[in-house]
């Protein structure tokens, strides 16, 4: 055991983020194949302010402790684990668990952090650069001079996902409010605001002919404007449902439904795609093919952070114990970047 101290945010059930509980405890041992990594940070992102509500699809029961994604320093390893690996500093996605001061992870779920890149920089890029590295190559295969469009451009996943797609050769059209614009137009995106806009009018203005990949993180119906904005060969990244955050009832049906309309729309004969992305993918049917592809994407986010085609994008940093202040921040929808939260 070691002599240090265990602080964790606790999600005790539906409530505000004032409910919220901050518990204090003792630090883990690792068991065979695990360590302990002593957080310097983790983040706030769109799947705690759905489990708060619970209305994440496949969130554990309460109470437990929430946090997507994190970056720290091994601690203690256990039986099995390369004794090298520890004083390393490592980035793992967890699920659920990274709002806490020191975590467990299996050690084959880790993914090293290079030289010279914080422990802030990284936690931006970790849940939020593999769902975008992914979807941009695993899943629409963007290409230099296609004509991309990003909903939420200016968030914690679509602010790399614009990055990400520029340094492809890619041409972007995002939507954001009006106060983000300027930083938007300044990465060379051309901006339609989707709080006054006719979205998809604009859109099919600025492309007459289509668009060769849109990646919605909305969904509801919507997205049935989002297929219809592609071109021929085109392709739709669903990878969320914002629009059904704050809805009644079960927690599996918009995401059955938007898995629906995917079938759907395949099946017919067409020559476009629709695809609805999670980031777990593939994790029930091979967890060893899972871990190398995550190592595999990461490992190309940090290196495009280092080679500056992708900037961190911190909205704000606030310690654990104020995880109810960085909730209430990412909710209010006014900043641009992740909320990242630090011991």
């Amino acid at each position: 055991m070691n002599a240090e101290g265990l602080v964790e945010v606790v999600l005790p059930g539906k409530v505000e983020p004032e409910g919220l509980r901050i518990r204090h405890g003792a630090v883990p041992t690792p068991g065979p194949g695990q360590v302990v990594v002593r957080m310097e940070a983790t983040g706030v992102s769109f799947a705690e302010q759905q489990m708060r509500r619970g209305r994440y699809y496949d969130q554990p029961p309460f109470p437990f402790v929430p946090g997507y994604d994190l970056v720290g320093t091994v601690l203690t390893a256990g039986e099995g684990v390369a004794a090298d690996l520890t004083g390393t500093r490592v980035a793992a996605l967890v699920k659920v668990g990274g709002w806490a001061s020191h975590v467990l992870v299996d050690a084959a779920d880790l993914v090293p952090v290079p030289d010279g890149v914080g422990a802030a920089e990284a936690e931006t890029l970790v849940v939020n650069g593999v769902t975008a590295w992914q979807m941009l190559h695993r899943k629409a295969g963007v290409r230099a001079g296609q004509t991309v469009v990003v909903y939420g451009a200016n968030g914690g996943v679509g602010s790399v996902l614009v990055q990400l797609a520029m340094a492809a050769g890619a041409k972007v059209i995002g939507t954001a409010s009006e106060r983000h614009h300027d930083a938007l137009r300044a990465q060379g995106v051309t901006p339609v605001d989707h709080r006054t806009d006719d979205v998809a009018a604009r859109i099919r203005a600025l492309a007459p002919g289509g668009v060769d990949a849109v990646f919605d993180h909305v969904g509801g119906p919507g997205i049935v404007g989002s297929w219809r904005l592609l071109a021929p060969g085109g392709t739709l990244v669903s990878y969320g449902s914002a629009s059904t955050r704050d809805a009644e009832g079960s927690r599996q049906a918009p995401v059955l439904k938007l898995l629906g309309r995917v079938w759907l729309w395949n099946a017919l004969p067409n020559r476009r795609r629709a695809c609805f992305y999670n980031v777990w993918a593939g994790r029930a049917l091979s967890r060893n093919r899972f871990r190398t592809r995550l190592r595999s994407d990461l490992t190309q986010v940090f290196t495009a952070l280092r080679r500056g085609d992708v900037t961190a994008r911190i909205a704000a940093e606030l310690p654990l114990t104020r995880a109810a202040e960085a909730l209430r921040l990412a909710e209010s929808g006014t900043v641009a970047g992740k909320v990242v939260l630090n011991p």
